[in-house]
């Protein structure tokens, strides 16, 4: 089959299109013909490990699997004999951030991981996107206990991350003030924010209201420059680890202490939080917005353009 290998961390040019043999699903495991995936912001810390922390998930020296891409969707090819949930010819979607291959032809992943059937109606692509940006968001959010009424700041609503935390945030009753840029304000209001602020034309940072929760989903400002924008116990997140990793310090100090503090919970997803992800998408409550589409052959074009940061929303690899 073919897929996007890569056996060094590095640059985009790392990951090169190779011929790999197809994978036989274990007995609890369902082997998948993908049609769509995403190159995103996880898939690419991974391949550059930017952060060295990130090898003691990946490998310490080298990928411990060298085929990336956390998002699919395709159709269930084989099932292990083991399997009881799903059958030959479902059309299914999720997200594996342990073994990754969303960026082969074929991947096979464990039936009870982050794995559901689709929604119908909806295409590959857009059912390939439904899970990495909006498993972050819904991680911070539920970490800070969003209360219906609550107001709550999105810096970066335009991301894969951003977008579809303002979206969920509507979802959970917050009245959320956005922050973009020029072009996307009409397609921040469309999300749903109550208040949008250009980031162009004006410093989010000076604005007189205040946020129980503030939400950095592109990791560009800090605890200091928002510290002043939350009430009394207001909460601040980040997706980045900060200047020389502060946000791991605070996170660990500022709850002590109690008043506004900082959280930095670590993301994870079951089948219930996809499950979550497809109902909301089913009422018309979450749609991932989608910015462009390669193919397997443009993967370095497709992460050179994720790593620019001027992407919007979700970049989509066709792959079948």
């Amino acid at each position: 089959m073919k897929a996007i290998v890569y056996t060094k961390y590095g640059p985009p040019e790392v990951a090169q299109l190779m011929e790999v043999p197809k994978p036989i699903p274990k007995a609890t495991e369902v082997l998948i013909k993908v049609y769509a995936s995403t190159v995103n912001r996880t898939d690419a810390g991974f391949r550059s490990a930017e952060y060295f922390i990130s090898r003691f998930w990946s490998g310490l020296l080298r990928p411990k699997f060298s085929i990336l891409g956390c998002e699919f969707a395709g159709v269930i090819e084989e099932i292990g004999k083991g399997v009881k949930e799903f059958k030959n010819g479902d059309k299914v979607f999720g997200y594996n951030d342990k073994t990754f291959g969303g960026h082969g032809e074929y991947l096979t992943i464990v039936e009870t991981n982050a794995l559901t059937t689709m929604p119908g109606d909806i295409s590959f692509e857009k059912a390939a996107a439904l899970t990495e940006g909006a498993h972050y968001a819904l991680v911070n959010i539920r970490a800070a206990k969003i209360k219906r009424g609550q107001q709550v700041l999105v810096n970066g609503a335009t991301g894969a991350i951003g977008s579809a935390a303002v979206q969920l945030l509507k979802h959970f009753g917050a009245i959320v003030t956005a922050v973009c840029n020029t072009k996307n304000v009409e397609l921040v209001k469309s999300l749903g924010a109550d208040t949008v602020i250009d980031y162009q034309t004006q410093d989010f940072t000076n604005t007189k209201n205040k946020f129980d929760f503030i939400f950095d989903a592109v990791g560009k400002s800090s605890f200091g420059q928002c510290k002043p924008l939350l009430t009394e116990k207001g909460i601040y997140v980040s997706t980045e680890l900060g200047k020389n990793g502060e946000n791991i310090f605070y996170a660990l100090t500022t709850p002590v202490f109690g008043g506004k503090k900082l959280l930095f919970p670590i993301p994870s997803i079951t089948k219930k939080d996809v499950i979550f992800l497809k109902e909301l998408f089913q009422k018309g409550e979450f749609n991932p917005v989608i910015d462009r589409y390669y193919k397997l052959d443009q993967i370095v074009e497709a992460y050179k353009y994720v790593e620019s940061g001027q992407k919007t929303g979700n970049v989509i690899l066709k792959i079948a």
